[in-house]
């Protein structure tokens, strides 16, 4: 299975047709398109519907999770529900299963939040607004570890977990170690290898690295644009990539 894979995309009004090109080609490369967050510049409807025009009746499933920037015009439903119109499947805690290559794939997906990483990360201690930052990590990695156990029993060949921050701080080598704990969490990684995937896909470090690996021996790719450096990546389920 050929999965295709992108983040940190910033689609705004002048972005219009840059990546349509290249999405017109996944046919030949791949079976499924994977779009990690940060898809627009503030989380606006317009910019959503530059967005959408780029995937629109693509010939291949379009599954995405939102990312930061993409709340920050406070209309993230507005985002979702223009980015589902044009056959997107958006995941916020959620799970689906597409069929790719004449097998099943399931994707759950969750945007996450940060925190930081084992020997350096927030504790739920102290100030409430403290306590709920790290709770909202907490509440974002337990949905996403209950939509890969919801997989189970579907039939699955292969489960992918589907973030815009980092399960893992590998994929932020590159980045000021200061910014490290808004880039991702750990609990991310927790729930990911407690459900159990094959892959984990993410964006948001425009300036770490592509590969890394969860303790439990789960592949996690980073995908941001500025990162991967086109259009999207492929990576074979089975294989190395």
């Amino acid at each position: 299975m050929r999965v295709a894979a992108v983040g940190d995309i910033h689609m705004g009004a002048d972005s219009q047709g840059l990546l349509r090109p290249a999405f017109e080609t996944l046919p030949d490369c791949a079976d499924l398109l994977l779009l990690a967050g940060d898809l627009t510049r503030h989380g606006t409807p317009a910019e959503a519907e530059v967005v959408a025009r780029e995937v629109r009746d693509l010939p291949v499933p379009v599954v995405a999770v939102l990312g930061n920037h993409d709340h920050h015009d406070e209309r993230p439903e507005e985002v979702t529900a223009i980015l589902q119109d044009a056959g997107v499947q958006v995941l916020e805690g959620t799970a689906t299963v597409v069929e790719c290559a004449g097998a099943r794939v399931g994707i759950a997906g969750t945007k996450g939040f940060g925190g930081g990483f084992v020997g350096r990360s927030a504790g739920e201690f102290g100030e409430p607004v403290m306590k709920e930052f790290v709770r909202t990590t907490r509440r974002s990695a337990d949905s996403l570890c209950a939509a890969l156990k919801d997989l189970d029993g579907q039939g699955c060949a292969a489960r992918i977990a589907l973030t815009h921050f980092s399960p893992v701080a590998d994929t932020l080598a590159g980045e000021p170690p200061e910014i490290h704990p808004f880039l991702g969490s750990y609990l991310l990684a927790e729930a990911i290898d407690t459900a159990g995937a094959d892959l984990a896909i993410h964006g948001h470090a425009h300036l770490g690295s592509e590969h890394g690996m969860t303790a439990g021996g789960v592949r996690v790719r980073n995908v941001a644009q500025p990162v991967i450096r086109r259009a999207f990546n492929v990576y074979h389920l089975g294989g190395d990539g």
